[in-house]
């Protein structure tokens, strides 16, 4: 296994989930401290831009090994980061499993850092964004706070809102009374430190594909750091709070570049009604389903990965429309 040494991250290889080629590893600092592992490969000849791949909760950069081939086979150089609490990236708790921030506005911090330090001085223009659950919301949430970076935006299954459920409706005010009475860095209840992707395929909620399942959890066998159990207390009344701001229509309304949102047709994490319906209230946005997948598009059977790179395709890149 590869590790920190001196200050210098480096990748975690396995045989079945090798590091592509042309790339490197690094680490940069965000204004309020935190150190960020970061990633990024080089164009092919020919190149088209740059994309830059937000990941979704508990994810890492080696998860994506299989996407920046996929990219590069398209022409395109790659960056990426782990979001902090997350990956090899700094966490905020001594329990390490435990996925934490106080609010996602230190998502905002972790993703200005990464476009100054690493895209915007060494990757090429122009730059496309492809972001999945957790880092489809935190781009979301960029572009309607007034960001430019990127010139079209493609989001798999975005955390818009969670998927209905018996206790959804009170979801959001039992985390906020827990977080007041000095509970937010505890575990959400029925939550645990088992790591989010190590659980047995039967029955999980993020793929259908027992193959790249399998490749992940090989991962975090091989590299257990990079796991992360189930959210705090005080993530999932940060994630609640911008969710709610979401549901107004007003929000979409406001955001003005070209995105792209795919969701997944047999989604159990978040829910698909709720993007179909944030996609029709976008200015220059779409949207699609992919009748069928899971929640994790990019890891799932080749017939649906293949549906959303012919969707890809045709979307990025593109004439800017704003």
């Amino acid at each position: 296994m590869h590790r920190l040494i001196r200050g210098v991250m480096k990748f975690i290889s396995i045989p079945a989930n090798p590091v592509p080629d042309h790339g490197m590893a690094g680490v940069i600092k965000t204004p309020d401290g935190v150190t960020l592992r970061f990633g990024r490969w080089e164009p092919p000849p020919g190149r088209k831009g740059t994309v830059v791949i937000l990941q979704g909760r508990a994810e890492y950069i080696e998860k994506y090994f299989e996407t920046v081939r996929d990219l590069r086979a398209r022409g395109f150089a790659v960056a990426t980061f782990d979001w902090r609490g997350q990956g090899l990236s700094d966490r905020a708790l001594s329990d390490h499993r435990k996925g934490h921030v106080k609010n996602f506005g230190q998502y905002a911090l972790d993703l200005g850092a990464f476009m100054e330090q690493v895209v915007l001085p060494d990757c090429p223009p122009p730059y496309f964004a492809l972001g999945h659950s957790m880092g489809g919301a935190n781009m979301i949430a960029s572009c309607h706070d007034g960001s430019r970076w990127f010139e079209r935006i493609v989001l798999t299954a975005p955390m818009i809102a969670l998927r209905p459920g018996k206790l959804t409706h009170i979801a959001g005010p039992l985390a906020r009374t827990m977080r007041m009475i000095g509970r937010g860095s505890a575990y959400v209840p029925t939550g645990s430190d088992t790591a989010t992707g190590a659980e047995n395929f039967i029955g999980n909620v993020l793929t259908s594909d027992p193959v790249r399942f399998a490749r992940n959890a090989a991962v975090l066998q091989e590299a257990p750091e990079l796991g992360l159990g189930a959210p705090t207390i005080a993530w999932a009344d940060a994630a609640l709070r911008l969710m709610k701001k979401f549901a107004e229509p007003s929000y979409a309304a406001r955001i003005r570049q070209p995105i792209l949102l795919v969701a997944a047709g047999y989604d159990e994490v978040v829910s698909t009604s709720a993007i179909e319906a944030f996609g029709m209230n976008l200015l220059a946005g779409r949207h699609l389903i992919l009748p069928g997948a899971k929640h994790e598009i990019l890891q799932e059977q080749d017939a649906y990965r293949a549906q959303f790179w012919a969707a890809f395709d045709a979307f990025v890149p593109g004439t800017p429309r704003y």
